[in-house]
């Protein structure tokens, strides 16, 4: 056995997974959610959930909920627009995972959260608590950015920052085993646009980004902010998978062990 496919195999031990939703993994091209592609996530992680892995979600798309339940034909780029795109598209988004989850009989909660928060010692441990008490009493956490009241996402998501540091946050806060991150790419990709099954150092990955998309800023800035999120969780003692949120049955593949997307981790 090599030491890829024993670290692959490893992952199916993780018991506390974080699963990093990007806006692209589950919005149609117009922007609008789309709804096959939120429940085929939801009943991977459902089925996760239910055979004792801890399941947590850190899921954007609330912004593209909020344009199509608002009529608005395109996605606005004024921030005043955005953050109340965000606060209609919230609960559009809510009520989609709650239905999902609700076939399965499982319970979810909403979690919404700022940059801010981690750096204030009072609200960081009441999160800390909350969400612990969540998993325990085996409710799936929804994580989001609160952009009502904090736009730091919004502008993140305008340079393709997309949650990536939040999900690295919750990772530390509740010490995670495992981040998934969702894109709509099969991994970290080689000079020949092949993926990259597993890296253990994660600075040759920044390196073979930076090498490979000279002269495309739009898909650098993306997988960039994905390795960033990583570098902070593998600092966490957490292993990290960037894998593609639409290939069939990607989340229950990889926590089963197969060859899918990229995985880093810190060499021992």
């Amino acid at each position: 056995m090599n030491i890829e496919t024993k670290y692959r195999k490893e992952l199916a031990n993780a018991k506390r997974v974080v699963i990093k939703v990007g806006t692209r993994v589950i919005t149609q091209s117009s922007g609008e959610p789309d709804l096959n592609q939120l429940k085929k996530l939801s009943d991977q992680v459902a089925k996760k959930h239910k055979l004792g892995h801890e399941m947590l979600m850190v899921s954007s798309g609330a912004v593209g909920a909020g344009v199509a339940a608002l009529g608005m034909k395109e996605r606005p780029t004024h921030v005043p627009d955005l953050q109340m795109c965000a606060a209609v598209g919230q609960a559009k988004l809510m009520a989609h995972y709650d239905n999902f989850f609700k076939a399965h009989m499982i319970i979810i909660g909403q979690v919404l959260l700022t940059h801010a928060d981690f750096y204030h010692k009072i609200r960081l441990e009441n999160a800390k608590r909350t969400i612990r008490h969540m998993i325990r009493n085996r409710v799936v956490p929804i994580i989001n950015e609160n952009d009502v009241v904090n736009d730091e996402e919004i502008k993140a998501v305008m340079s393709l920052g997309d949650n990536d540091y939040l999900a690295s946050r919750v990772v530390d806060l509740v010490e995670a085993d495992l981040l998934i991150i969702l894109s709509t790419v099969d991994g970290v990709l080689d000079h020949n646009g092949k993926r990259v099954p597993y890296i253990e150092d994660i600075d040759s990955a920044f390196d073979l980004v930076d090498s490979r998309h000279k002269s495309s800023a739009l898909s650098k800035g993306g997988m960039k902010s994905k390795l960033s999120a990583t570098k902070r969780a593998l600092k966490s003692g957490c292993k990290v998978v960037i894998a593609n949120g639409r290939a069939e049955k990607i989340i229950t593949d990889i926590i089963t062990g197969k060859n899918r997307g990229t995985l880093l981790m810190n060499a021992e």
